[in-house]
C-alpha cells in the first residue's frame, strides 16, 4: 500500500470519501458524496474541547482517545465489514490532522489503501474558492431582469428545457430573494454549503457557450454571492422582461399561493417592511395577509415596493441595462412562459 500526498485533485481515484467530523461540521458544508462517519460527535468533541481548555491538553486527549476509538471500532463493525480489500477510502477532518488520521491508521492496519486528505476540509475550502475565483470571469452571462413577478425564474427552467445552459442562484441558494422568498421546506444551505453547490455548477457549464443568470442583488435571503461572480454578472448584457401589470399578478397569485395557507405567517414575513413603509400601510397589508385576500396585497407590494425597489436597483448595479433587449410580454401562464423563454432562445 502506498502512502503519500493526497490532494483535492486526486478525489477521483478512491471509492468513497469519509469525513469523520463532527455530525454538525458535516451539515454546514462537506465535500461532496462524502459520507459522515464522525470520529466524535457534536456532544463528545464539546467535551474534549471544554476538556482541553479547563484541565490540559493531555487529560483532553485521554478522554478523547477512548471516544475516538470506541466510534471507529463502531464503523468498522456496522459500515466497513463487508469492503473488499480493493475498497480505497480518502478519509478527511477539519485541517487533516490528527482525527483524520487515526481514522486511516486503523483503516490500514486493517489493510485497506486508505489515505489522508491533506489539508482536510480546509483545503477543499481553498479549492472552491479559487476556483469560483477562476471560472466565473470566464462565463459568457445573459442577464434576465424585470420586476417580480416577471417569471424569471419559470423562465430560466424553460431555457434549460430548450437545452439553453442556465445557472439558477435562487435554487442554489433555496430562497427567491425577496421579503417573501422563503422557499417551503427548504431551508437555506449554509454560505459554505452554498459556494460549495455553485463552484459545482460552474464546473458543469460549457465555458463556450452562453449562460443565463438570473439578476441578483449582493444578497439572496441571508447567503452573499461571491463577488467574481457579482462582478460577472453585473457587467454582462441585458434581456429584460417587460411584462403588464396584469400578467405580473396573476402570475404571482399562482406562483405564491401557498402563502395563504399560513395568514400569521405572512403577516410575519410583511412585518420585516416596518421599516420602510408607513404604519397605517403596514397595518393594511397585514390585515389583507390575516384575511387571506393575496390580490389586493400583491398588487400593492408590487406597486409600492416590488416595483421601486428594482427601479432603483437596477440601474445601480447593471451596467447593461440601457443597452438591453427588452421583450413585452402579455402572457405568463406555463404556455405563455414556454413561449417567452422561446424567443429569449432566439436572440443572438
Amino acid at each position: 500500500m502506498s502512502h503519500k500526498p493526497t490532494t483535492v485533485n486526486d478525489l477521483g481515484e478512491f471509492t468513497v470519501l469519509i469525513d469523520v467530523r463532527s455530525p454538525a461540521e458535516y451539515a454546514l458544508d462537506h465535500i461532496p458524496d462524502a459520507i459522515n462517519c464522525p470520529v466524535l460527535d457534536d456532544e463528545e468533541r464539546r467535551i474534549v474541547g471544554t476538556t482541553y481548555v479547563q484541565v490540559s491538553a493531555f487529560e483532553a486527549r485521554k478522554i478523547g482517545g477512548a471516544m475516538v476509538a470506541r466510534n471507529i471500532a463502531s464503523h468498522l463493525d456496522q459500515l466497513f465489514r463487508d469492503k473488499p480489500r480493493e475498497w480505497r477510502p480518502l478519509v478527511y477532518c477539519w485541517r487533516g490532522g490528527m482525527r483524520s488520521g487515526s481514522f486511516v491508521n486503523w483503516l490500514r492496519l486493517v489493510g485497506w489503501d486508505a489515505q489522508q486528505l491533506k489539508g482536510g476540509y480546509k483545503a477543499w475550502r481553498a479549492h472552491v474558492i479559487e476556483q469560483i475565483a477562476l471560472l466565473a470571469p470566464r462565463l459568457d452571462l445573459r442577464v434576465l431582469c424585470g420586476p417580480t413577478g416577471s417569471a424569471k425564474t419559470r423562465v430560466l427552467q424553460a431555457l434549460a428545457a430548450q437545452g439553453e445552459q442556465v445557472l439558477d442562484l435562487e435554487d442554489l441558494a433555496a430562497h427567491r430573494g425577496s421579503v417573501l422568498g422563503a422557499m417551503p421546506g427548504r431551508p437555506q444551505p449554509s454560505q459554505k454549503g452554498f459556494e460549495t453547490q455553485l463552484m459545482q455548477a460552474l464546473a458543469g457549464l460549457d465555458l463556450s457557450r452562453r449562460v443565463w443568470v438570473e439578476a441578483e442583488s449582493r444578497r439572496i435571503g441571508r447567503i452573499t454571492v461571491p463577488e467574481p461572480l457579482l462582478q460577472r454578472l453585473r457587467e454582462s448584457p441585458v434581456v429584460e422582461i417587460d411584462a403588464s401589470p396584469q400578467a405580473r399578478l396573476d402570475y404571482l397569485l399562482r406562483d405564491y399561493a401557498w402563502l395563504g395557507d399560513d395568514p400569521q405567517g405572512l403577516a410575519d414575513k410583511l412585518g420585516t417592511l416596518r421599516e420602510l413603509l408607513p404604519k397605517e400601510v403596514l397595518a393594511e397589508w397585514q390585515a389583507w395577509a390575516l384575511e387571506g385576500a393575496l390580490p389586493p396585497l400583491f398588487e400593492a407590494l408590487m406597486a409600492r415596493h416590488y416595483d421601486p425597489l428594482y427601479a432603483r436597483s437596477q440601474g445601480r448595479h447593471l451596467a447593461g441595462l440601457p443597452d438591453a433587449q427588452r421583450l413585452q410580454c402579455e402572457d405568463l401562464s406555463d404556455a405563455g412562459i414556454q413561449a417567452l423563454a422561446s424567443r429569449i432562445a432566439s436572440l443572438p
